[in-house]
């Protein structure tokens, strides 16, 4: 594979990425306006899923680390929560792990950086 093209778990992981960041932002914007507690928290955390989608499909390596972060930081709210929720994160989580960090993907954020961007393809 050409390493300055991106790979599919990129495209996909983006996508997920930035689509459950908008809707989360929007689906907890009323408890934002209504003052409640956590709710600035909470828009947060769905504003650093967008940020790491976005930069995701930029080829930011940076943002690899913050989509993990993103999850992993799920997994540990589901410890409080039924133990269904807390398999379900860490399954996503190692498959959100795998798809950022395969021999691809490590070749594409390796990538020597030049004054080019990365193909769209």
């Amino acid at each position: 594979m050409d390493s300055t093209r991106r790979p599919i778990s990129i495209w996909i992981i983006a996508f997920l990425y930035v689509a459950v960041g908008v809707a989360g932002f929007i689906g907890h914007f009323h408890s934002l306006l209504a003052r409640e507690p956590d709710s600035i928290m909470i828009e947060l955390t769905e504003l650093a899923a967008i940020i790491a989608g976005i930069f995701l499909f930029l080829g930011h390596n940076w943002a690899r680390w913050l989509a993990l972060a993103w999850i992993a930081f799920h997994v540990i709210l589901s410890i409080f929560h039924p133990v269904r929720e807390l398999v379900i994160h860490a399954v996503l989580c190692a498959l959100i792990a795998w798809g950022l960090f395969h021999p691809g993907a490590n070749r594409y954020f390796g990538r020597a950086r030049s004054s080019s961007p990365p193909d769209a393809l």
